[in-house]
């Protein structure tokens, strides 16, 4: 008998743990709502990026990190209000970290280290 596979999932536990922290510390800090999607981005890499970042809960907030190894493509998309906090010279920064960490083969730090400067970029919400 066939038992179902469960996903597969090129990190550890340990790792997931890690990036999760620095998802939730992100957000915490920033009042943004930080994503990262990890995956084939099709054809139109930014088309899809814009297209994640349209289907979370606070678009206008948001901030995609998308990565498709495969395709050796990386977009940082950002909702509305969160592009007033985080200009395209702050995002290119965090890329340009994440491709260098990428080369050396670790994902999880380079994802979590462009959380770590997007965030810092951001700062604290404004009220």
């Amino acid at each position: 008998m066939y038992e179902p596979a469960g996903p597969i999932s090129p990190f550890t536990t340990q790792q997931l743990a890690r990036l999760d922290e620095a998802l939730t510390l992100a957000s915490r800090e920033t009042g943004l709502d930080f994503s990262v999607y990890l995956g084939d981005l099709g054809e139109d890499t930014r088309v899809t990026a814009e297209a994640l970042l349209s289907s979370t809960d606070n678009p206008a907030d948001g901030v995609v990190i998308a990565v498709s190894p495969g395709q050796r493509a990386i977009e940082v998309v950002t909702g509305s209000q969160a592009r007033h906090r985080l200009p395209d010279r702050g995002a290119k920064l965090a890329v340009a970290s994440m491709v260098a960490s990428f080369k050396e083969g670790d994902l999880i730090g380079g994802l979590v280290n462009a959380l770590r400067m997007l965030s810092d970029q951001a700062g604290a919400p404004q009220h």
